[in-house]
């Protein structure tokens, strides 16, 4: 993607009322008014809230948005030239339970509220193979512990992903630490039981995958009470 392209996203994400972009002094000072208040002041209404972490074009975030109209769904990137895509089809649509926020994953607990959040997808993440790229990993033990501390003691926890190594070192981390993995298979599609949301939403690069015979794996997991 050009750089006038970037810029012109970069300046129809500013208006649109969809996306939150806050400052790293907003984030830290606690002054962001929707920490907490997401359902009241963002989503007007008093439905679940869902994330998607690391929601590239925003494809996940907006057919959940169409296929669950009782809930609300955000989507979180650092990459907003991305998500532009995403915010766009949902104001086109007139999706009004759907939004994307700009920050850091790893400023989450920053951005809501203890308990706040019902549930959590992590899609197609950037596995972070090499031993030095751990601390990035989306399912290490930090950004758990930070996924339990914003989720409800009820909420859950989705990984989807085409990485056999994240698949594995998830559930590894997860048996370690006792935590209740609620389903898991390495073939989503290679079994009649994997959940429907999770076979009937496919994004464009996981289309491509399925094409070449690459396996699909997921895991669904929660926290025991704190």
């Amino acid at each position: 993607m050009g750089s006038k392209n970037k810029l012109k996203r970069f300046k129809e994400n500013d208006s649109f009322k969809n996306v939150v972009q806050p400052t790293r002094e907003e984030v830290f000072s606690n002054s962001l008014r929707l920490k907490g208040n997401w359902r009241a002041n963002f989503f007007k209404n008093e439905n679940p809230i869902v994330l998607e972490l690391g929601c590239g074009k925003g494809e996940y975030s907006v057919n959940l948005a169409r296929k669950y109209p009782n809930k609300n769904f955000l989507g979180i990137d650092i990459k907003g030239a991305r998500f532009w895509r995403g915010a766009k089809t949902a104001l086109e649509e007139n999706l009004e339970n759907v939004g994307f926020l700009r920050t850091q994953i790893e400023l989450i607990d920053h951005l809501f509220d203890e308990n706040e959040v019902d549930e959590i997808w992590i899609t197609f993440p950037d596995p972070q193979i090499k031993y030095t790229r751990t601390k990035h990993r989306l399912t290490n033990q930090d950004f758990l512990k930070k996924y339990k501390t914003i989720l409800k003691p009820d909420g859950f926890v989705n990984l989807k992903t085409d990485s056999e190594f994240m698949h594995g070192y998830t559930l590894g981390l997860l048996h370690g630490l006792n935590e209740p993995i609620e389903y898991a298979h390495h073939d989503v599609y290679g079994n009649d039981h994997s959940p429907e949301e999770v076979t009937s939403i496919q994004t464009y690069y996981e289309s491509q995958y399925l094409e070449v015979d690459k396996k699909i794996t997921y895991v669904k997991f929660s926290f025991r009470s704190r």
